[in-house]
Order: structure tokens, then C-alpha cells, then sequence
């Protein structure tokens, strides 16, 4: 056993089930305009207003007559167009049809559309090539929505397959929950902003631009306060402008138990933290709880162990905290390793892999090698991560393991 598979490590799906049971949903909510809605939270059900089509429009381009004539005849008299936006006025007799476009208004009177190349034109006299069955080819009044019907309920997450909708509903404002203002900085000396050259024991820190680009796709308004060096009284200063200003604080570093780690010692006094150690690989050392009016979660310092868990237990809880009642984890499903993956019992394992579908069409994944806390590349090459259970050893080629797919937020 290594020395981080201790006992008394609080399970992963522990340590989440303790967030999710404290945190609540923001409530307040405000009106936003459809231009400015992209990754709002809906804070109320939306009902049409109206039938979408809110007219019977042809599905193709053609022309529109009534079926009944061409049961003793396969040739009638075009008497006028219908475009879209701009329809056919007249009524479609006995013996006639009118030339339509997609999405024009059906004429008073036509009851089927034929599209164009079953047809043969001489002037205004169409030949029709097939018998149709009335209304083939049109799309009836409310054939997508009807008025009164609940289109999307309250909690849903507005995407791009939410907001055209809306748009076809003629919605230009509606209320949402307030995003979720996050507020994160990291802790360290050794810590250097990009651009800058190292001096000895240094390096660039990473850890806020994966946090910042990850905060943004869970949908959060974001508060960058930079790198806070390792001294007591600037950290405290950081606590209390971001616990004052943010619904959440993260931070990333400063939760294990070196000299230099003051932040348990100053949340101890300023709030109140559960720090946990987590059976999770990597990503032991993780804290969560208030500062102030504020939540906070500590992340660990090595770059991969805070995306992780960042990814895998500040994501549900700011869903939740944004009112996103919809929000589903990332698809887990079984795949067959290709690869050797080392591990030892005692804490559960996010292994980042390679998943691809062979010819049987069947899931195979790959490791994408150094698995290292800090080897960030390996987030670079993969596009899921390898789960292995808290109890599993080392897995072998051409045995099953579980894979958990990357969502949206890390593309």
C-alpha cells in the first residue's frame, strides 16, 4: 500500500454527496433579453405563445392544388405563386394549382403539395407525374409547438439548441437565476505569471487560466485575484475581498500540511471548512466549505489534481448553485483497455486515456502514458478519463474498465 492509500480517506461520491446536500440554489433571479441569454438558467417554465408554424407551410418546393383533381385528370392550370413572406391571396379552385416555395403559406383551398420534379411544365398547364394523399407535404398549423405548450421548463441551461428555439417563439425576455460569481487565486512563492522569466524553484502558474477557462464553460460570471504569495496576512486579504465579493472561492494550493500552507489556519479562523482527504487519484487533498457569506473549495496545487477535481466536484455543485436542475455528469460506459494501467487499491483513479471505437464497433481506450499529478500533457492527448474503482490493482490489457467521456466544458 502506498503512502497515500491510507485508511479513513472519504470516498469520492462521500465527498460529493456532502456538497450537494449543503449547497442551495441561488435565488435571486432577474429578466435578460434572448441576445444575452446564451448559459442563463431558465427561473421559470416557458409556454408558447403561439403555433409554430403559426400557418399550414409546404415542406418542399412545388405546387399546391387539391388532391380530388387529379383523380380524372393529370393536368391543371397554374394561376398564381406562393412564396415565403409573401403568400398567394386568391383561392386555389377546382382544376388549378399554384406554384409554391418551402415554408410558404398552403392557398385557401389546396390540400397537397407535389414537389417540382414530379411535374412537367408548359406554360401556365402543369402535368402531374404521381397521384398523391391530401396533405402530403405540408407542415399543419402547430406541427412543432402549439400555443400554450410547455417548450422548456424552469432550471434548463440555455445552449444553442435552447436559443433558436426561443427565437422561433418571438420570446425576447425572460427570467433567469443570477450566474454565480466565482472568485479564485492561486497560492504560492515558486509562483511566476506567464510571460516572465524563472528564477531558480520557479514556475508559471497554470492552474488559474485551466480554472478560469473551466468556470467559464460551467457558466460563472469569474473574479481572477491573481497569485497570492505565501504570507498569512496578504492571504487573509484575499480571503476577505473574495468571500465579500463571490457566491464562491477557490483557490488553487495551500491545502496540504507543508510549513509554508497557511490557508487551513486562516479559514479555521475565518470560516468554517471541512478539509477532506479524499480517496481520489490524483486529487487527495481537496477542502470544501464557508467563508463568510461565500462557499469555498480548496484545490490541490499539482495542475492535473485541480482540474480534476475541480471538473469532477466544484462542476455538479455550481449547476446546482446556478439552478440547473437538468445538469447530467459526464456519460460513463464500458471499454476495453488496449493498454496496461498501473494502479494500487485504496483511492479511486482518474486515469487520463484515449478512448476510439474499433471496427466491431466496440470501445477500446489507450493510456496516454505519464499519469503524473503534474504531467498536464497527458489532459492535452485525452478525451476521457479511465475510472478505476477504489479497490481495482493494476488493470491489463483486454480487460473492461469504465471510461467517462469529456462534457462539453472541456472542449
Amino acid at each position: 500500500m502506498g503512502c497515500c492509500d491510507v485508511p479513513g480517506l472519504m470516498t469520492v461520491e462521500t465527498a460529493l454527496n456532502n456538497i450537494m446536500t449543503q449547497v442551495s440554489p441561488l435565488t435571486t433571479i432577474t429578466t435578460v433579453a434572448l441576445a444575452d441569454a446564451m448559459g442563463m438558467v431558465l427561473a421559470e417554465d416557458i409556454l408558447s405563445p403561439i403555433n409554430v408554424p403559426p400557418f399550414a407551410n409546404s415542406a418542399m418546393d412545388g405546387y399546391a392544388l387539391r388532391a380530388a383533381d387529379l383523380e380524372h385528370t393529370n393536368t391543371l392550370t397554374m394561376v398564381g405563386k406562393s412564396f415565403a413572406g409573401i403568400p398567394f391571396t386568391g383561392t386555389c379552385e377546382a382544376g388549378q394549382c399554384v406554384r409554391i416555395m418551402t415554408g410558404a403559406e398552403i392557398p385557401v383551398g389546396a390540400d397537397v403539395v407535389i414537389m417540382q420534379e414530379e411535374t412537367q411544365v408548359d406554360g401556365d398547364n402543369i402535368q402531374f407525374n404521381i397521384k398523391p394523399k391530401a396533405n402530403d407535404n405540408i407542415r399543419p398549423i402547430g406541427d412543432d409547438m402549439h400555443c400554450g405548450e410547455t417548450v422548456l421548463v424552469k432550471g434548463t441551461r440555455l445552449t444553442a439548441r435552447e436559443m433558436p428555439l426561443l427565437a422561433s417563439l418571438g420570446i425576447a425576455a425572460f427570467a433567469v437565476y443570477r450566474r454565480p460569481k466565482v472568485a479564485f487565486f492561486s497560492t504560492g512563492d515558486e509562483l511566476r505569471p506567464v510571460g516572465e522569466a524563472l528564477a531558480a524553484g520557479q514556475i508559471y502558474d497554470s492552474n488559474r487560466y485551466g480554472i478560469k477557462a473551466l468556470l467559464e464553460k460551467f457558466g460563472c460570471d469569474v473574479l481572477d485575484l491573481g497569485i497570492i504569495p505565501d504570507c498569512p496576512e496578504k492571504l487573509r486579504q484575499a480571503f476577505l475581498t473574495a468571500s465579500t465579493d463571490a457566491d464562491v472561492v477557490i483557490t488553487s494550493g495551500g491545502v496540504s500540511v507543508g510549513e509554508a500552507d497557511y490557508t487551513k489556519d486562516i479559514l479555521d479562523q475565518e470560516g468554517q471548512i471541512g478539509f477532506w482527504k479524499i480517496a481520489m487519484k490524483p486529487g487527495k487533498p481537496f477542502a470544501f466549505g464557508t467563508i463568510n457569506n461565500a462557499w469555498f473549495c480548496g484545490l490541490p496545487g499539482n495542475p492535473v489534481s485541480a482540474m480534476l477535481t475541480l471538473y469532477q466536484l466544484v462542476q455538479p455543485m455550481l449547476a446546482k448553485l446556478a439552478g440547473h436542475s437538468q445538469y447530467q455528469p459526464p456519460v460513463r460506459l464500458q471499454a476495453k483497455a488496449t493498454s496496461m494501467f498501473k494502479k494500487r487499491p485504496g483511492r479511486t483513479d482518474f486515469q487520463r486515456g484515449i478512448y476510439s471505437i474499433n471496427c466491431d464497433g466496440q470501445f477500446e481506450v489507450a493510456t496516454t502514458g505519464n499519469q503524473g499529478s503534474g504531467a498536464f500533457s497527458s489532459m492535452h492527448h485525452a478525451n476521457c478519463f479511465v475510472v478505476l474503482e477504489q479497490d481495482r490493482g493494476r488493470v491489463e490489457a483486454g480487460e473492461l474498465v469504465t471510461i467517462e467521456m469529456f462534457n462539453h466544458t472541456m472542449y
